[in-house]
């Protein structure tokens, strides 16, 4: 997650304001928590002590961890210290593996992608700090939605979403998430057919952007643009994702490997649009997801959480 002090510089300039975070010693005795003071001298590296100065003009040595930032002091509205001292992931409510391991298409190299939804206690939610739509631990490649973010990307039937919620490698799931999972069909809607084909038509114009100016494209990205289209043409047939890919593996592996030629590729996909297109006509999907049952659950959740 990112947070204020992450976008702070490492060493903090002379003459920023700073507040002082715990009691300090000075020359009339002990200098209460809150006091002011300004940067006189910073160091060379972040694992020595500042020099601040503070009104009455004596100055002290501390270190960073001992003070911060007086506009982030006075600035009740920035959740910096409050999350800091929250795990908010203690908070989630369901946590998967997607990706290359989902779909059976993973090397002895691939990374394991964590995804996942989390709730926030209802104080921490209606405070001030606020809680953020989504955390993310890009060293881990974790990432979780807040609730209501999930659900409504969920219902915009966004093809990443949905797979969080159809994929087999399920790692954890509370009570509450389960019924999200239970409840995973009213997602579904005819909007599948308009947002998975945007997403196809957009990555296909980016390789063939790629192909035309540099001579070549990045083969995973075609691999994934055929995944995607066979995805929702399940879809649209049997009203569930279908994540993992086993009956088109090879082909699949083929074309990541850059083993199939892109007249070939492309060939294929055109075929899948058609099947796309045919499975869109007939689908049983209906015109909407269900936003009633949706917000339902999230109400319930909500209230689950201020008790």
């Amino acid at each position: 997650m990112t947070s204020e002090r992450d976008n702070l510089p490492a060493i903090l300039p002379v003459g920023t304001a700073v507040v002082t975070r715990g009691e300090s010693a000075s020359r009339k005795g002990p200098r209460a928590a809150g006091a002011m003071g300004v940067i006189v001298r910073a160091p060379a590296d972040p694992e020595h002590s500042y020099r601040v100065r503070f009104p009455g003009g004596e100055e002290v040595s501390l270190r960073r961890g001992e003070f911060e930032v007086l506009k982030q002091y006075l600035d009740p509205g920035r959740s910096r210290d409050r999350l800091a001292e929250c795990d908010l992931r203690q908070y989630v409510i369901y946590r998967c593996v997607i990706g290359s391991r989902a779909y059976g298409l993973a090397t002895d190299e691939s990374d394991v992608d964590r995804r996942g939804v989390y709730l926030p206690p209802a104080e921490l939610h209606w405070s001030l700090y606020g809680v953020p739509e989504q955390i993310e631990d890009q060293d881990a490649d974790e990432c979780y939605w807040e609730l209501q973010k999930f659900l409504v990307l969920a219902l915009k039937a966004n093809p990443n979403i949905l797979e969080v919620l159809h994929t087999p490698l399920v790692e954890h799931v509370t009570p509450l998430g389960q019924e999200l999972l239970d409840m995973r069909g009213a997602f579904l809607s005819k909007l599948v057919y308009q947002t998975y084909n945007a997403y196809v038509m957009s990555q296909f114009k980016k390789l063939e952007r790629d192909l035309r100016n540099q001579g070549r494209i990045k083969w995973k990205h075609a691999m994934h643009l055929v995944r995607l289209l066979l995805s929702g043409i399940g879809v649209l047939r049997t009203g569930a994702v279908p994540v993992e890919v086993t009956e088109h593996k090879d082909r699949l592996i083929a074309i990541r490997d850059g083993r199939t030629p892109w007249s070939e590729v492309n060939e294929w996909r055109l075929s899948l649009h058609k099947e796309f297109d045919e499975a869109f006509r007939t689908t049983a999907l209906p015109d909407r997801p269900d936003y009633e049952a949706a917000n339902a659950f999230l109400v319930r959740a909500r209230r689950s959480m201020a008790r």
